[in-house]
């Protein structure tokens, strides 16, 4: 099946991200089976002057892999390749999904060093538009990355790292799709630890009075904060000795399970029926949760499972304009007529050295806003993003925003280096789409 797909392509249907907001039907699909199946298919789209792209999972809000052309399934390329220990990397094919990477490493006592907060995604697909978590030391997944393998427009082969194609290296971990398809990626690992999770609800003027003393006393710090209230759950995430201590079973039933998935969808689905009951639900859901503390390896602390399905748009600002663009957008919802069901939710990382990493060249805090599935989000998302790019936002590259490339070229000093790479390794935009032509231009 692998083998005949990659050569021969399927009769393609339409596609659909996981949030079902960005749909498009490829005219074939392929499902390579090896890396010389995937230079096949590249450099026969090529022939054919047809346009590829990787999917993975369709965990972005954005049409970054949508495509007439060729769409190609990497699923079949996953695994681990190899694992080093005493240099403390694992190599990976581009396929794999964090969350079995995760399990792998787990068992072998290993562990990447921070995560985003869910492990649906391809390792490629997740590094590729800058997927993070939070951390005042410890950066997004990209900045793990110590080397990546990836063909490029014609059909050939690369490998990247700090010593092997450096100024490739320096872009393509966070290439949007736009540099090649990645294949593998290696990634740096350490010995598996334990972090203690500390949940709290707290006030919004607390939290938001005392953001930079939660930032520097934790090496994990987030907190959500539930519109139409003056509430916020935080969150802080520090390493232990252990042991594991995780929830027990009743209550990880009721926090994870029962509060965040089933009765957060009944609640958004009544607030999308009636919206004129959202400020009381939301008032009942953010005194809902309750502090806890518990303890375990990373990835089962870093991430929760996320059922309810959303759209959602998230920008990084200069860690010191976070709090008063925070307040701006509170501001901004107390005055509107908006019914916001979701939390807004708030996270750090440090500066990073990757070309369009949302933290590039400086230290970072990010706000992240979302909406239910099926919930008209254009106003709520347009007055947000007014808010964000006053100070300077930069938009997840995987998550809803209207910014062009000409706005790019302000807000990122390396812009010009990314596009002038992409016109060395792909001048004839085989890995092209609407989506690239706006946010890198022609």
């Amino acid at each position: 099946m692998g083998t005949a797909t990659a050569r021969n392509g399927s009769t393609a249907t339409a596609w659909r991200n996981w949030a079902g907001n960005v749909t498009a039907t490829p005219t074939r699909v392929v499902t390579p089976a090896s890396v010389g199946e995937l230079q096949e298919a590249v450099r026969r789209a090529a022939e054919e002057g047809l346009r590829v792209k990787a999917v993975g999972t369709g965990h972005s809000f954005t049409a970054a892999a949508a495509t007439d052309g060729v769409l190609v399934r990497p699923q079949a390329l996953a695994g681990i390749r190899s694992l080093d220990r005493a240099a403390g990397t694992v190599t990976v094919a581009a396929g794999t999904a964090l969350k079995d990477l995760n399990r792998v490493l787990a068992a072998e006592g290993l562990s990447l060093t921070n995560m985003g907060d869910i492990m649906e995604q391809t390792v490629s697909g997740a590094t590729s538009t800058g997927t993070h978590g939070t951390g005042r030391d410890s950066a997004s997944i990209a900045a793990q990355i110590r080397a990546l393998e990836l063909v490029t427009a014609d059909g050939e082969l690369l490998t990247c790292s700090e010593k092997e194609n450096p100024e490739v290296f320096a872009a393509a971990r966070v290439g949007i799709g736009a540099l090649g398809i990645v294949t593998a990626i290696t990634f740096a690992v350490e010995p598996l630890f334990f972090l203690t999770a500390r949940e709290e609800p707290m006030g919004f003027d607390r939290v938001t009075a005392e953001f930079e003393e939660h930032f520097a006393e934790n090496e994990h710090f987030e907190f959500y904060w539930f519109p139409h209230t003056g509430n916020c759950n935080t969150k802080r995430n520090n390493r232990s000795q252990g042991p594991a201590a995780p929830p027990g079973p009743v209550s990880a039933w009721v926090e994870d399970e029962l509060l965040s998935n089933g009765l957060f969808q009944a609640v958004n689905t009544l607030g999308r029926a009636v919206p004129g009951t959202i400020p009381s639900i939301a008032r009942v859901a953010s005194r809902a949760l309750s502090a806890r503390t518990y303890t375990d390896i990373p990835y089962k602390v870093f991430t929760s499972p996320r059922r309810v399905r959303f759209v959602e748009m998230e920008y990084a600002l200069p860690r010191e304009a976070v709090v008063e663009a925070l307040r701006e957008l509170r501001a901004m919802v107390d005055r509107s007529g908006l019914r916001i069901s979701f939390p807004v939710e708030v996270r750090t990382a440090p500066a990073d050295d990757i070309a369009l990493s949302t933290a590039c060249g400086r230290d970072t805090a990010y706000i992240a806003v979302h909406m239910y599935k099926g919930t008209p989000y254009q106003a709520y998302f347009t007055a947000a993003e007014h808010i964000f790019t006053a100070h300077g936002g930069r938009p997840h590259w995987g998550k809803v925003h209207t910014r062009d490339a000409e706005y790019f070229s302000r807000i990122y000093p390396r812009f010009g280096e990314f596009t002038a790479l992409r016109d060395r390794l792909d001048p004839d935009r085989v890995f092209g789409n609407d989506y690239l032509r706006r946010v890198l231009g022609v």
